[in-house]
């Protein structure tokens, strides 16, 4: 009887949680939903050109799956701003020569399996004559993956423990006698990311580092730069984690956020390309911080681009940073008492 006891006291303690009912029955129908969309998509159409290509040749390869450019410059200007993946030129007709974007080694692939449509029985040969503008043709899956899974584990655990930290000083009574103060909220706030912020540059500074240059990561740019977009994304996963503490309760209701807003960036994050996810479920990415963080350190780590370049993905990741704080700021007005 004792046991029955203890039994239904648990089950009735569940029930009136319906957070807790939420992350173990929604939650996990959200997060394979996503999955299955994400992987069970058509292979990657590569965008790709054909360069100079000879009279004679015209009425023997099919062209209506490739972009035709008359210059060589123009597509390689357009792989460099992202629209072509790849292209072969006929400048030399007896040895035609391919240039590919080089970045993604799945989109490599599609390139190079798009261009052997063109002349099956010799494509083998034309490989020899491949350029890559990025990367190269040893580079592999960690060199591609690599930029996003350092930021998603960043923001991943700068949001936890600023989270849980900042939960802590609610629960121990902290906030509330510096609510008592007259502190403004916005000082307060901001006080908060400072001094988390310091902690979290040391954290960047070493994940960084020991990513590159121990794991030996795919490093095209500058450190500086890396430690720049890192730091950048860490601020915005500080001030979000702050913002939804202070609407959990205790650490376990902290956790059940991470199924919900810190799990799916990783499907828009640039890990899966997403010109094969559903028009429908592509456009939550821009709407993610770590879709603009991915973006960016692809560019510096693979793509080998300057600090100018960088300038539009961390505008956005600043913006989310200020959006949190003032967030923060209109949430915190509930604990104020007097």
């Amino acid at each position: 009887m004792r046991i029955r006891g203890f039994v239904i006291r648990i089950l009735q303690q569940l029930l009136r949680d319906k957070r807790t009912l939420a992350l173990m029955f929604l939650a996990p129908l959200l997060i394979l939903s996503m999955l299955s969309l994400v992987f069970d998509t058509e292979d990657y159409d590569a965008k790709v050109a054909i360069v100079d290509l000879p009279q004679q040749l015209e009425a023997k390869v099919d062209t209506e799956d490739f972009q035709v450019y008359s210059s060589p410059d123009d597509a390689w200007k357009d792989i460099k701003s992202g629209k072509l993946d790849g292209y072969i030129s006929f400048e030399a007709p007896t040895s035609p020569s391919i240039v590919i974007e080089g970045s993604d080694p799945t989109v490599n692939g599609a390139v190079m399996k798009k261009i052997q449509t063109l002349f099956p029985s010799s494509s083998q040969n034309m490989t020899d004559e491949v350029k890559y503008v990025h990367g190269s043709k040893d580079m592999g899956m960690f060199d591609s993956f690599g930029p996003v899974l350092l930021g998603f584990f960043v923001f991943f655990f700068v949001f936890l423990i600023s989270g849980v930290s900042f939960l802590r000083e609610r629960t121990t009574g902290t906030l509330e006698r510096l609510l008592a103060s007259p502190i403004k909220i916005w000082e307060m706030v901001v006080s908060y990311v400072i001094g988390f912020g310091i902690v979290t540059l040391l954290q960047a500074s070493l994940i960084s580092w020991y990513s590159i240059y121990i794991l030996d990561m795919m490093m095209k740019g500058s450190f500086f730069n890396v430690l720049i977009i890192i730091v950048s994304l860490s601020f915005t996963a500080l001030t979000l984690g702050i913002l939804l503490s202070a609407f959990a309760k205790n650490e376990l209701q902290m956790m059940q956020f991470i199924p919900i807003v810190v799990v799916p960036q990783i499907f828009f994050s640039g890990l899966f390309n997403l010109d094969t996810i559903s028009e429908w479920l592509s456009w939550i990415g821009p709407f993610t911080p770590l879709y603009y963080a991915a973006d960016a350190l692809r560019d510096v780590m693979i793509r080998g681009y300057a600090f100018g370049d960088l300038l539009f993905n961390l505008s956005v990741l600043i913006g989310f940073s200020l959006l949190f704080i003032v967030l923060n700021v209109a949430a915190l007005r509930k604990y104020r008492k007097i």
